[in-house]
Formats: C-alpha cells, sequence, structure tokens
C-alpha cells in the first residue's frame, strides 16, 4: 500500500530554529556558551517547555538550581522568539506545491503551545495543514511512540497511509518502527523524488 496522506515535522524543516540565534548575542565566548547549553540549560530543560508544562514554573524552578545563570534562563523563555532565524524556502516551496497539487497536508511537532503560536503567525506556510499535532498540546514528544498513537486517531490515518519527514533521524526511526513510511529531511532536493516515487505528484 503506498501513503496518501503526507506528514511533516517543522523545526528544521519549515523553521530555522537554533538557540545560538539568541544566546551568542547574551553570551559572546564560545566556550561558556557551549557550557550554558550543554549543562544548563540543555535539551532536557528545552523539552519541558515541548512537554508543555507551565512556562513560568519551568523557569523559576530552573533559576532556583542554578543562581547563577538567572537573567540568562529567563532570557531563554523571554526572548525565545530570538532562536528563530526564518523560514526554510526549501520546505515552505514544497509544503505550497503539494498544497496546490491537493494533497492532504498533516503536522507533528516537538514544539511548546505559546511558542508556536507566537511563531505561526509569522508564517502563512502553517495555514496549509489540515490538522496539527504539538507536543505542548498532547504532553508526549518524539520520539515516543505514543505521540504517534496520538495521531492517528486525531486524523483517522493507519500507518501505513503516511509519510513522514523530519530532520530528527531519531524521530524517523521511532515513525518507521511503526510502520510510516519516512524521508529523513536533508533538504527539499531530496525529498522531491522520493515523493514522486511514492506516487505524489505536484
Amino acid at each position: 500500500m503506498r501513503p496518501t496522506t503526507i506528514l511533516f515535522d517543522f523545526g528544521g524543516v519549515l523553521v530555522d530554529w537554533d538557540r545560538e540565534y539568541l544566546f551568542r548575542k547574551l553570551i559572546p565566548d564560545a566556550t561558556e556558551r557551549a557550557y550554558f547549553l550543554t549543562e544548563i540549560c540543555d535539551m532536557r530543560f528545552n523539552e519541558r517547555f515541548d512537554l508543555g508544562e507551565p512556562h513560568q514554573a519551568i523557569v523559576d524552578d530552573h533559576a532556583r538550581r542554578f543562581p547563577a545563570y538567572d537573567a540568562l534562563i529567563r532570557a531563554y523563555y523571554a526572548r525565545w522568539d530570538e532562536m528563530i532565524g526564518g523560514g526554510l524556502a526549501d520546505g515552505i516551496a514544497l509544503v505550497e506545491s503539494l498544497h496546490a497539487a491537493g494533497h492532504t497536508l498533516y503536522g507533528l511537532s516537538n514544539w511548546s503551545a505559546e511558542f508556536f503560536g507566537r511563531t505561526r503567525v509569522k508564517f502563512p506556510v502553517f495555514e496549509r495543514f489540515r490538522h496539527i499535532v504539538l507536543s505542548g498540546e498532547v504532553h508526549l514528544v518524539k520520539p515516543d511512540p505514543a505521540i504517534f498513537h496520538h495521531l492517528f486517531a486525531a486524523i483517522d490515518r493507519k500507518p501505513e497511509e503516511l509519510v513522514f519527514l523530519d530532520d530528527n533521524p531519531a524521530n524517523v526511526a521511532a515513525a518507521r518502527a511503526l510502520g510510516i513510511e519516512t524521508i529523513h529531511w536533508v533538504g527539499a532536493a531530496d525529498a522531491i523524488p522520493r515523493l514522486k516515487a511514492l506516487g505524489f505528484s505536484f
């Protein structure tokens, strides 16, 4: 059975998100910045936002644990928008082409509902998706299989009906293990022929 429905990740595919964009401004020294982003506000800290925990509570809790970094921890939340570098042109163009050709598109992203809401209004491409499952709304994150099962129920699709594009190898592997056709996103030039080989015309 060929997939009939296309599922997109967002960060790294449609939107350029990188914590360095903000913290290069706040911590000019590369060694100090790397320490902060790997030992103080690492990706496990970021995942708490993605899981939908109350944002102010996350910040207050972390600032109590690392009082010497209070201002930087609070900036992580208050200035989160500065981690967005802009839209990724080739991913956005692919979504627009697929939408114009009449294909059904869904989104599945590890993203805080609050942060996504602030970003969504800046990028019309998100209006091309019939439904979006955000980790921050369902309190589950990729690559946990549970978020994929939530998606199947939410959009009434079976795994074999989907093709999933994501830039994170762990997320791709989790989706593939559930029977979803996958494309590890490295750019539209690679994804387009693979989608066409699966029968999607655009």
